[in-house]
């Protein structure tokens, strides 16, 4: 039998590219995390979190113990970035401010964050984010799927929803690449 497009589940289609990668490859890959690693920094200037008031770029967000480096318009070339950082922008831009603008969600942003000081703290952050972006698009169904973002997605309002999933999918994907390398390279680093 041929599926027909009514008989394909395109919500679970979605989730599952994400959450197959979450659960077989990325989510593993940060067990084990610890404090020294989490904020370790691969090169001079890279950008990472640092207690209030110790940053390095000209813009400091958080509400917490610790602050985030930021500057915009992002440097060319762009620094590299920490674990914590890396984590942090997943947690706050990919997964969380999209659960605010389309779940309703807490409000989040990159200045007001209260930024985990700790490896552990990050991934129970991670792992909360994920779960309410995962349970939020369950809940669309093809219809859902089909209608446009909104001003909440600025200049990609005039998208579907499916595509957004799809660029969130992207974001994971990538971000959690560029986390397992670091990891990685903190591994055998030459210290």
């Amino acid at each position: 039998m041929t599926p027909t497009q009514t008989s394909i589940d395109w919500t679970a289609l979605l989730l599952d590219q994400a959450a197959w990668h979450w659960t077989n490859q990325l989510r593993p890959r940060l067990d084990g995390l610890t404090d020294e690693e989490y904020l370790w920094e691969p090169t001079p200037g890279a950008w990472n979190l640092h207690p209030r008031g110790q940053g390095t770029t000209e813009l400091q967000g958080g509400s917490g113990e610790l602050t985030i480096d930021w500057a915009y318009p992002e440097p060319v070339p762009a620094p590299v970035t920490t674990i914590a950082w890396r984590l942090a922008h997943v947690v706050v831009g990919v997964l969380g401010a999209r659960v605010h603008s389309h779940f309703d969600g807490p409000a989040v942003d990159y200045l007001t964050f209260p930024y985990a000081a700790t490896a552990r703290g990050a991934l129970e952050q991670v792992d909360e984010a994920f779960a309410a972006w995962t349970a939020g698009v369950r809940g669309w169904d093809v219809d859902a799927l089909a209608q446009l973002c909104g001003p909440s997605e600025g200049p990609w309002a005039e998208h579907s929803r499916a595509e957004l999933v799809l660029h969130i999918n992207r974001e994971v994907i990538h971000h959690g690449a560029e986390i397992a390398l670091l990891r990685d390279l903190y591994a055998h680093r030459n210290d």
